[in-house]
């Protein structure tokens, strides 16, 4: 089976065609800013970028009434569990209006939607960002108006997972893995018999990361919200952005950030090694959901590339469970390997309600 998946990120839109599990091509169309400043609202960049992919997939030869499906990347959609699901009319309808914010990724459905009825075949997400699978206690959040949300890198989480439970002979139903995605935003989740039931990342708690704040020290957060010094919207940046490794060091590069550690640079070394400290904190905090009995602990995204963090984090958190790395990022194959498993009658598609 011949498949498209497509990815739509803030100045890129990945494509890639799988032959079944095999990645036969992949192209990162890139996007200037001056090419997207022509466009008000994310949904408003749907012909633009339909007709760039198009145009690439004839250019390198692919003809698409040979397709067997597309899966796009899921976007801000309503808290949903994990799995493949058909793109269907209300999911289109939530993305387009931005009813859980405005995001690139929420061209991901419409996209494939677009193209999959184009030649007659099947459209779907897979394990998009809005998966929330949390058991009940673990949104209590100590205030009755917060409700501590999932926000994780639902994706690339759920694909790493898998590859796991199989390399250490078990379903992915049956296991119990910690598994911290490392890279400009962490997500550190406990998965427990097939659903990530706890966890911490987005711009909510858990560790800061190279660009993110991650969990701070609560009453000193909202004196500083209300002291005047920020504004609203630099709050936010601060948090979700221009944060963490960034408000220390002014590089979002976590490879530039071990350069200057290597060239003695003492603060760098401090906040480096913070933040793989807290990282490894975090992933043993975790131990509890699984009462210690903790089959795996897995390291990916772009920060697991380094020797240096995990080594320690097998240092620090590695009495706990093995250590394994899986590192960069894995959700072009996630997303083919989800529509595959439909495709082939070993899942059936969910339903997005």
């Amino acid at each position: 089976m011949k498949l498209l998946i497509i990815n739509p990120g803030g100045t890129s839109t990945k494509i890639a065609v799988f032959e079944d599990e095999e990645q036969v091509l992949k192209k990162n169309i890139i996007h200037t800013q001056e090419e997207l400043s022509g466009f008000s609202h994310v949904f408003d960049q749907f012909g633009y970028r339909k007709g760039l992919i198009l145009k690439t997939l004839e250019e390198e030869g692919v003809d698409i009434h040979e397709l067997s499906g597309v899966a796009g990347r899921g976007g801000l959609m309503n808290p949903i569990p994990g799995g493949t699901y058909r793109v269907n009319e209300r999911m289109l309808e939530d993305l387009e209006h931005a009813v859980h914010g405005e995001h690139p990724s929420n061209l991901g459905a419409a996209l494939a939607r677009s193209i999959g009825d184009q030649i007659g075949v099947p459209s779907f997400v897979v394990d998009p960002v809005s998966v929330d699978e949390l058991m009940p206690k673990a949104r209590i959040s100590g205030i009755s108006d917060l409700e501590r949300p999932s926000w994780f890198h639902a994706l690339n989480h759920k694909a790493v997972a898998r590859w796991a439970a199989e390399r250490i002979g078990k379903k992915y139903e049956e296991s119990s893995l910690i598994i911290a995605h490392l890279g400009s935003g962490n997500s550190v989740v406990a998965h427990k018999n097939g659903q990530m039931i706890d966890g911490s990342g987005g711009r909510t708690n858990g560790p800061f990361s190279p660009e993110r704040s991650g969990g701070l020290p609560t009453y000193p957060l909202v004196e500083l919200c209300y002291s005047g010094k920020y504004t609203r919207e630099e709050m936010v940046a601060k948090i979700s952005s221009t944060g963490g490794m960034y408000d220390y060091l002014g590089t979002k590069d976590a490879g530039e950030v071990e350069r200057r550690m290597g060239l003695g640079d003492e603060t760098a070394k401090l906040v480096y090694e913070a933040f793989v400290y807290m990282v490894a904190k975090e992933i043993c905090s975790y131990a509890a959901v699984f009462e210690g009995k903790v089959d795996c602990i897995v390291l990916t995204g772009g920060i697991a590339h380094s020797r240096y963090v995990t080594d320690e984090i097998r240092r620090m958190a590695g009495f706990l469970a093995p250590v394994e790395v899986v590192a960069g990022e894995f959700e072009m194959t996630a997303l083919a390997l989800g529509a595959l498993r439909v495709l082939k009658g070993e899942e059936e598609p969910r339903e997005y309600e």
